[in-house]
């Protein structure tokens, strides 16, 4: 969840916000934290490195997408790309990358940053691809947490795979909107209901929501998954590891250790057409 500051300190609230409002939040947001957030997490993501959340896990090594030699030749499209560090990773391996982001200044840091992967700028519920383009599509942390209803980012994904495609993304573990969101001893106690859907929305003095993030109980995710049209393979929950000693928002190796940060869901695109 965001703990940052727009002009005034943003209320904090729980309350629904449709697809229309949580988009125009996110991409407001990270245009206006896009620096600091590349700032602050640059050194650890690396330029050309694909992680999948801040305990560390890297695709080099958990091999979601497929074994590396592999996705030579490959088209994949990366869903909240922000600086494309995880598209130039895929480009070092032979794979023909686009990397899709909402916010225009996450696009200027993957310019700044270089590397010649195709850049695109658009909502992830509207993907500006035809039918059946890619072979693999990814997201780390990107989109999904953001969007009001993540079945059409879901049907849009399996739209432009080719059956049989892979569509791998991380999110927050679900567990974790039961806790507070803070690194210390503070956050390893139950203060909400697991089974309360209610967005957490930060908003300005008019009302205006500045940042949206839809909770989905694991459940939740599974269910949206098969009704977007994928098979569930695999569901990972990356364990924190004894090298990583950064604390990152709500993420610390103290919560680790303890508890699931984050959820990787690994889906296949099923090979009937659907109405």
């Amino acid at each position: 969840m965001s703990q940052e500051i727009y002009g005034s300190e943003p209320e904090a609230t729980r309350r629904n916000a449709g697809a229309a409002e949580s988009s125009r939040a996110s991409r407001g947001w990270w245009d206006r934290n896009a620096d600091e957030y590349q700032s602050d997490h640059g050194t650890f993501l690396g330029d050309d490195r694909f992680v999948w959340g801040p305990e560390g896990l890297d695709e080099a090594e958990a091999a979601l997408l497929g074994p590396a030699a592999g996705l030579k030749g490959l088209d994949v499209l990366e869903i909240g790309a922000g600086a494309a560090q995880c598209s130039r990773w895929l480009a070092a391996q032979g794979a023909r990358p686009v990397a899709l982001d909402l916010s225009h200044r996450q696009l200027q840091h993957a310019l700044r940053i270089g590397g010649g992967v195709p850049l695109v700028e658009a909502d992830a519920g509207c993907l500006p691809f035809r039918d059946g383009s890619f072979d693999l599509a990814c997201s780390a942390y990107g989109a999904v947490p953001f969007v009001a209803d993540p079945v059409q980012v879901f049907r849009e994904v399996r739209r432009v795979l080719r059956p049989g495609g892979r569509w791998v993304f991380s999110v927050t573990h679900p567990i974790r909107w039961a806790f507070p969101d803070e690194p210390g001893p503070e956050g390893l106690s139950v203060a909400a209901s697991y089974f309360d859907r209610v967005p957490y929305v930060e908003q300005d003095e008019h009302g205006e929501a500045v940042y949206v993030e839809h909770h989905r109980t694991l459940g939740d995710r599974v269910r949206d998954v098969v009704a977007g049209g994928f098979r569930l393979v695999d569901l990972v929950e990356p364990e924190w590891p004894d090298w990583n000693d950064q604390e990152w928002g709500g993420w610390s190796p103290l919560r680790g250790h303890l508890i699931p940060g984050t959820a990787i869901f690994v889906c296949e695109r099923d090979g009937r057409d659907r109405a």
